[in-house]
């Protein structure tokens, strides 16, 4: 299933041994509280360390490309662009080819939309997008995680969580 309203598609970065251990250095962890939330921005924050109730910004260059390896994460009581509301693994051991990923990611983000917005997603204001895995990221890190990512079509910056929102 392909949404028709889907905002952009980003797929996580994968690089090959030598270069995911130089772009680690440029990565910079995100800082935490005891509860797991963000407590302070991380304009370097790598996609791998993405857990649901995160919230985002997109890299300026993201609207150029289908790939980002760092998003800006931020406390959700500061103004920002998305929410991570739900994440799936994709299971087996071959690379499934991007279609089937698109498809299983589309999917678990349209069935998680509705029991966190509290509306169908098809009469709401709200959309998804996701990152999912690429063949290398599968092939060279494991990767099998889908994030999905929720966002206001209507306002581009939101602040607090959309969790409820029933519009």
């Amino acid at each position: 299933m392909t949404t028709s309203r889907r905002l952009l598609t980003l797929a996580a970065i994968a690089f090959s041994g030598l270069i995911l251990s130089a772009c680690s250095d440029t990565a910079t962890e995100t800082q935490r509280d005891e509860e797991g939330s963000v407590t302070e921005r991380n304009d370097d924050a790598s996609v791998f360390e993405i857990q649901v109730g995160d919230c985002y910004n997109f890299p300026d260059e993201s609207a150029n490309s289908t790939e980002v390896e760092t998003l800006s994460a931020l406390p959700c009581d500061q103004p920002h662009q998305a929410e991570a509301y739900h994440e799936v693994e994709i299971d087996g051991d071959d690379f499934p080819g991007a279609p089937a990923v698109e498809e299983q990611a589309d999917a678990a983000c349209l069935d998680a939309f509705e029991p966190f917005v509290g509306a169908p997603y098809d009469t709401s204001v709200l959309d998804f997008t996701y990152l999912a895995p690429t063949e290398a990221s599968w092939e060279q890190l494991d990767d099998r995680l889908v994030s999905c990512l929720i966002v206001d079509t209507e306002n581009p910056e939101v602040t607090g969580s959309l969790q409820g929102a029933a519009r």
